[in-house]
């Protein structure tokens, strides 16, 4: 473990989309590299579709589990407007990744709300480096629409530096072997997606 290496990262998205799932196996694959990890969680509203968000911290030494405003390296958004209501929590020159997924927020009123355009090219303009990866049509031609999470944390693990060693032991103890190959598959596809100058 390299004492210097400190990362903050956040996961976005809407229940049902395995947010928790990925930041979980995040947190471990952090741990089995023998990294301090801190991690929470916060839950919008309680069925699918609600907004859900994860913070993961590791280093030598972590006192809190949230990021300040500002701090993260790495944004992590299974849903493109939840990657924009997160974005400003994301550092100058910090990651982004971005699913190519809109999901239209639950009404609160019998108001029609319009799902806000150009999001990629709005955080592009700004300090951050944002890659939008259409991982739902990648993990559908591999054979299972629900493998996109994978996808995008194999992206967003080329950036932790965290071996694959750590990730791969940690996926194998954590997932079920009916769904494991294709998560690996789905991981090594993402790590394949992520550009060099990100």
């Amino acid at each position: 473990m390299n004492s210097s290496i400190k990362k903050n990262l956040l996961f976005s998205g809407v229940g049902g989309q395995g947010i928790l799932l990925i930041s979980e196996l995040t947190a471990r694959a952090a741990i089995h590299a023998g990294f301090d990890v801190k991690k929470t969680e916060v839950h919008g509203a309680a069925q699918r579709g609600g907004s859900v968000v994860s913070h993961v911290r590791f280093s030598q030494k972590v006192y809190s589990p949230l990021s300040k405003v500002g701090d993260v390296d790495i944004l992590l958004s299974l849903e493109k407007l939840e990657g924009l209501r997160w974005a400003h929590y994301v550092k100058d020159g910090g990651i982004i990744l971005l699913n190519n997924e809109e999901r239209s927020p639950q009404p609160m009123t019998e108001k029609k709300v319009e799902y806000p355009q150009n999001i990629e090219e709005f955080l592009s303009s700004k300090r951050y480096n944002v890659q939008t990866i259409d991982a739902i049509s990648i993990a559908s031609e591999m054979g299972n629409y629900r493998a996109a999470n994978t996808i995008l944390l194999g992206a967003m693990a080329s950036h932790t530096e965290i071996a694959d060693e750590h990730w791969l032991a940690v996926m194998k103890e954590n997932l079920n072997p009916k769904i494991l190959e294709l998560n690996l598959k789905a991981f090594e596809r993402g790590k394949e997606l992520t550009y060099s100058s990100v």
